[in-house]
């Protein structure tokens, strides 16, 4: 188990990439077919009641980043509503259980982002169940490589843009109208909006476009006492790598090009997410956190 509480060398907490990372799955992805398994906190994270009483929903909340965040707001005292594919039904049981092993409501609304009902579904259901809704983290991605724009589909290029920023901007829509003061949004762009790699066309141009979404909304709704914010990880160990975001031959090198070596853990980037959350961000709206293992950004 790593102990992110105790001080250690950054680029040896975790290890580096290795040819057993060198695998593939249908998309979705399924975090418990993974080997190396990803870090999410699991055993780790430790809250601090920084998120009591607080009710979010977590997209991407099976596996991935979205499962550490999921993890982690429970154990600082947040209820969760869950969003996930059916087909990840085997990893979203495992955070069902953590989350209620921490003693915090797990409401599991499994479906598709990509579709405008089920996102305005997904608000009231945290509404209805959990009484209020006061953090949204939107944290599900689509990714696939294609290395030439002429190989990449309408149909593929619709189905990012649909996944990453039209479901954010539904469920930022429906969200703030039941949001009081002190409410947050979490966004999730990509060191792919800054250094975009040529066979993640349409996933990096997705990703800029967080940023910039996320700026605008930011001030529209600040005079409502909203805060929205971004973080914008690097190469991270998810399934989203090995169900089509990265060709096989790339992942026993996957982050080895960041400043630290290495790819990070969804462990890594959970912590990000709680700060922007929390009351102790209160003077912080628009911003982009970047958590890339020291790639120098804008």
């Amino acid at each position: 188990m790593i102990d992110q509480y105790t001080l250690q060398n950054p680029v040896t907490q975790y290890p580096k990439a290795s040819p057993r990372m060198k695998q593939q799955q249908p998309s979705p992805g399924l975090e418990t077919e993974m080997a190396p398994k990803p870090d999410a906190g699991e055993e780790s994270y430790r809250g601090t009641g920084r998120l009591a009483g607080r009710k979010a929903i977590v997209t991407g909340a099976d596996s991935g980043i979205g499962r550490a965040v999921a993890i982690a707001y429970a154990r600082e005292g947040a209820d969760l509503v869950l969003s996930y594919m059916p087909e990840e039904e085997a990893d979203a049981k495992e955070v069902i259980e953590l989350i209620q092993a921490a003693g915090r409501k797990a409401i599991a609304v499994p479906g598709d982002l990509k579709d405008e009902a089920y996102c305005e579904q997904l608000v009231e259901t945290a509404v209805k169940e959990l009484g209020e809704l006061d953090l949204l983290a939107n944290i599900a991605g689509k990714q696939v490589f294609v290395e030439k724009i002429e190989d990449l589909t309408t149909e593929q290029f619709d189905a990012t843009f649909r996944t990453n920023v039209y479901s954010m901007f539904w469920l930022c829509k429906a969200a703030i109208k039941h949001m009081k003061p002190g409410s947050t949004i979490i966004n999730t762009s990509s060191i792919q909006a800054y250094k975009p790699s040529p066979g993640l066309l349409d996933y990096a141009t997705t990703k800029s476009a967080i940023n910039t979404f996320s700026k605008a909304l930011a001030q529209q709704v600040a005079d409502k006492g909203i805060r929205v914010n971004v973080v914008a990880p690097g190469p991270v160990w998810t399934p989203l790598q090995v169900a089509g975001g990265q060709p096989p031959e790339a992942l026993p090198k996957f982050g080895e090009q960041t400043p630290l070596g290495r790819p990070g853990q969804p462990a890594e980037m959970a912590p990000a997410y709680v700060f922007l959350a929390s009351a102790e961000s209160s003077y912080v709206s628009g911003e982009t956190l970047n958590a890339n293992g020291g790639t120098p950004t804008p």
